[in-house]
């Protein structure tokens, strides 16, 4: 009997139940559980096929003992059928989505190339099963350009069309991390790429991290970014009236909280006569508690803590089944967005989403980029 064979299926199968539920307890398991379902709520489709691909081969092997072919046969089916439930509730996000849109921004106008519409937007067959997202060879890259004083963690990239558009609206995007990794070249680049594509100035941005800098360090970061992109956008074919922020995890909390406070001296040293206020904010499976030592959810460095008031458009996307930044804090922070703001709040709680979901092209962030897209559409055709 092969032991090894028997071994990955149950193996696959333990990673494929953890997936499905999601637990939260213990913060050992719910770590481990976001970690495994980056891979395999995103990409089932491409894990399946590996399935199969190690498991057939010893199925048509005529000289495997019956009662093995057997067990073998019922786990590969328990596995696949797993995998067949993880991709079902991938495929609700997109109808979740489009309502979303219609909630928080009542009637949705076809405003581009790209709408929150019909089955062309889907995923193709060659990209479910090779989900990996690449840089499209329309999309130019600049890499590594400073936009402070402290090395790598003041470094941005910039993404934009080779046709070198002017008068490009802008997308600043800040990585999560819990505050003490990450880098700007991993996440929500199906994102990043499909905006440069249209036209769009897009930029993915490093900031100092913990244990060397605190909150108030990361948001001054954030802000320096955008006065960079005032300042210095233009020279790569922005136009910065539309400037967006977006962010995930804990770069969907400090966008939120650096789009609360526009134009707050004591954020800005050094460049305090800068404009930080933005046109809008991307929020995707974002931290919303508060930071570490430093105070809870309604404190300063939580997103409770600031008036929403003057908060511009937002765009917040959630997991329902996130095991690390629960979907509860999501719906709480929209109730914030939403009773204090006069500007729309678009907000999509994610069948089966867990934490990290922008980091393939899968059925889920498809369907996400297709809204975020729409939104923004919105966004500019409203200013």
């Amino acid at each position: 009997m092969p032991y090894g064979l028997l071994a990955g299926l149950l193996v696959h199968g333990a990673l494929v139940a953890l997936t499905l539920v999601s637990p939260r307890r213990p913060f050992w398991l719910a770590g481990l559980s976001h970690r495994v379902a980056a891979a395999y709520n995103e990409i089932p489709f491409l894990l399946a096929v590996v399935v199969l691909a190690g498991t057939v081969p010893s199925l048509l092997d005529g000289t495997k003992e019956p009662l093995w072919r057997a067990v073998a046969v019922g786990l590969t089916a328990v596995v696949l059928a797993g995998f067949v439930l993880i991709a079902w509730r991938g495929s609700r996000a997109r109808p979740v989505v489009a309502q979303a849109l219609v909630d928080g921004l009542g009637t949705v106008q076809d405003t581009g190339p790209d709408p929150v519409r019909g089955p062309r937007r889907r995923p193709s067959t060659a990209r479910l099963l090779m989900p990996i997202v690449l840089r499209p060879r329309d999309v130019e890259r600049i890499a590594d350009v400073p936009y402070g004083d402290a090395g790598r963690a003041h470094m941005l990239d910039v993404y934009r069309h080779r046709t070198l558009p002017e008068g490009a609206p802008v997308l600043v995007h800040l990585h999560g991390g819990a505050y003490s990794g990450g880098r700007k070249s991993v996440e929500s680049r199906a994102l990043l790429f499909r905006l440069a594509q249209q036209g769009w100035l897009t930029i993915s941005a490093n900031y100092r991290l913990r244990p060397h800098a605190d909150f108030h360090d990361h948001l001054v970061d954030a802000k320096r970014v955008i006065a960079w992109v005032r300042r210095h956008g233009p020279e790569y074919g922005a136009d910065p009236s539309t400037l967006v922020l977006a962010g995930g995890s804990a770069g969907g909390h400090l966008s939120t909280i650096a789009a609360l406070t526009p134009n707050e001296p004591r954020h800005q040293p050094g460049f305090e006569d800068a404009d930080t206020a933005v046109s809008a904010v991307v929020s995707l499976y974002g931290w919303y508690g508060g930071y570490y030592e430093l105070g809870g959810p309604t404190s300063e460095v939580g997103p409770l803590g600031h008036d929403a008031t003057a908060a511009p458009p937002v765009f917040v996307a959630h997991g329902e089944k996130d095991s690390l930044a629960h979907v509860e804090t999501a719906r709480r922070v929209v109730r914030h967005l939403r009773s204090g703001s006069s500007e729309p709040v678009v907000y999509a709680e994610l069948p089966g989403g867990q934490h990290s979901f922008d980091l393939f092209h899968s059925l889920r962030f498809a369907a996400v980029v297709d809204g975020v897209t729409a939104f923004l559409g919105q966004v500019r055709s409203r200013a």
